[in-house]
């Protein structure tokens, strides 16, 4: 899927910009494992703490106060605020709990949600990954954040 995924960004010259956070880069190395992802891939950042996505995103602090880092409210934001900072044609959010430990009964380990903007249209997926492993947790989001990527160009 990843170089089927690449050769489109590359054919239709679409650039791309992520802002990760549970996955810790984990994207971006995805994206940019082929030859030529340069001409695609423009930025990618690591907000991890909340403080981060504070400071570097401008996510209102308001927002992680109320909804949590790992929130549709505070992806969205996070995404929105990515593609005020990018020329990229797809912006891409993830914010999530990869565990083991951290979840709860409303916010459990495996809750992840991705955001994404192409063309002013804004998707926010929610995902709850029942295996509760953090490597397993991290890969399934990249594949399913490829998989959005995908399906809008």
């Amino acid at each position: 899927m990843l170089k089927k995924l690449h050769n489109k960004l590359l054919q239709k010259k679409i650039t791309i910009s992520v802002v990760e956070s549970c996955t810790g880069g984990l994207l971006s190395s995805y994206l940019t494992s082929l030859p030529k992802a340069s001409k695609y891939f423009q930025n990618g950042l690591i907000t991890y703490s909340n403080n981060s996505k504070i400071k570097l995103l401008k996510v209102n602090k308001r927002i992680i106060n109320k909804y949590g880092a790992v929130s549709h409210e505070c992806c969205e934001k996070m995404v929105k605020n990515l593609s005020k900072m990018t020329n990229s044609k797809i912006n891409i959010s993830i914010t999530g709990i990869a565990g083991p430990s951290g979840g709860s009964k409303l916010k459990p380990v495996g809750l992840v949600y991705i955001g994404l903007i192409k063309s002013k249209k804004v998707i926010i997926s929610k995902n709850i990954f029942k295996q509760k492993k953090r490597k397993f947790i991290q890969v399934a989001t990249v594949k399913k954040a490829l998989e959005l990527i995908n399906s809008i160009i």
